[in-house]
């Protein structure tokens, strides 16, 4: 017996439109840790040391969270020395938190 399997019709793929590529980018700033990154870095350029420090998050954990938004190139490093300064890529993403923030608190 013949059995013919009908294959669904193939998905649109999204993930190189401007729909896709902001889903990537909500996706890297969906965690606290990151949202308060980008926070601290739209104020100005920080080194590591200074993020644990001001957010009383530990260093691998900082770190991690910068790997995660460097890959999503929401981040740059640039050496100084010893140490990376990190700063945003572009200030939209600055806004896109801010506003965000702004938004949690008004329904809280």
């Amino acid at each position: 017996m013949l059995r013919f399997v009908i294959s669904p019709e193939p998905q649109h793929d999204v993930s190189d439109t401007p729909y896709g590529q902001a889903a990537a980018l909500l996706k890297a700033l969906a965690h606290p840790g990151r949202l308060q990154i980008v926070a601290e870095l739209a104020e100005r350029d920080r080194c590591v040391h200074e993020l644990v420090d001001v957010l009383g998050i530990a260093q691998p954990t900082v770190s991690q969270h910068l790997q995660v938004l460097r890959a999503a190139r929401l981040v740059t490093a640039t050496r100084v020395g010893k140490e990376n300064r990190y700063t945003l890529a572009d200030h939209h993403v600055s806004h896109i938190v801010g506003d965000a923030i702004a938004h949690a608190a008004e329904h809280r």
